[in-house]
């Protein structure tokens, strides 16, 4: 509920009035003004900022269930993270860059992977990276079938109610 409004002397309304009505041009807001007598201060949102300590602490209970993570050791962990993936999209963006297309495909971030990161964790990194990439694609290739399915089926339902 609105803070209500002082009533204020005689004396005090007489100059506000005369105010009012040099600015005859001008339209007042339909509330009054209400607005401006609250003067309330808007909250400032808090700024989100991405990491990725979730994900972190969820690998690290799949690897060691019993084992928990210091908050700086955490900060270390997306430190990290943050630094391998600006490596892997620089040479990403770069292998692009060389060949003249427009778009990193998977192909330019397996080879940045294989690039970037040594020897048996490359390998290990674009073995997942296959599994991943099949799966997305598997999916999509699902969706696409089911829905040409469902169209070829509304299509047929079309053709028997027109005879």
């Amino acid at each position: 509920m609105a803070p209500k409004a002082e009533k204020k002397p005689a004396a005090e309304k007489a100059p506000a009035a005369a105010a009012e009505k040099s600015k005859a041009g001008k339209k007042l807001p339909k509330d009054g003004g209400a607005a401006a007598a609250g003067d309330k201060k808007k909250k400032r949102s808090k700024k989100l900022t991405e990491t990725y300590k979730i994900y972190i602490f969820k690998v690290l209970k799949q690897v060691h269930p019993d084992i928990g993570i210091s908050s700086k050791a955490m900060g270390i962990m997306n430190s990290f993270i943050n630094d391998i993936f600006e490596k892997l999209a620089q040479e990403s963006s770069r292998l692009a860059r060389y060949n003249k297309k427009p778009t990193i495909t998977s192909r330019e971030i397996q080879t940045a992977v294989r690039l970037v990161l040594p020897g048996e964790l490359a390998k290990h990194a674009v073995s997942e990276g296959g599994k991943e990439i099949s799966k997305i694609y598997a999916d999509t290739v699902h969706e696409i079938e089911t829905e040409s399915k469902e169209k070829q089926d509304r299509s047929c339902g079309n053709e028997i109610l027109k005879i």
